[in-house]
């Protein structure tokens, strides 16, 4: 993935669109009782984060992008979006 793209990415800003899915109501119950363990505020937020953690993986597998792999791993290890996004913007300033 570009670096554009990635700043596009985790930009918490950016422009929603609204979806209709139909989902069991018990896998809704249970993302309910999960999100707020988890850190998330409902169960809306925690099935985009599990969508984009599926694309991501997808994309990485499909695209081969060290990059975008980098970028979930320190993710996964703890580092802010704020802290990535500084740090591409240092290296895209050079």
């Amino acid at each position: 993935m570009k670096i554009e793209a990635l700043k596009k990415r985790l930009d918490r800003n950016r422009p929603m669109t609204s979806i209709t899915i139909r989902i069991p109501e018990d896998v809704i119950e249970d993302l309910k009782r999960v999100a707020p363990l988890l850190g998330f505020s409902g169960y809306q937020p925690l099935v985009r984060a599990y969508i984009g953690q599926g694309l991501r993986s997808d994309m990485e597998r499909l695209e081969g992008d060290t990059v975008s792999a980098l970028i979930a791993s320190l993710k996964r290890h703890g580092v802010s979006d704020q802290v990535i996004q500084e740090a591409l913007s240092e290296v895209t300033q050079q």
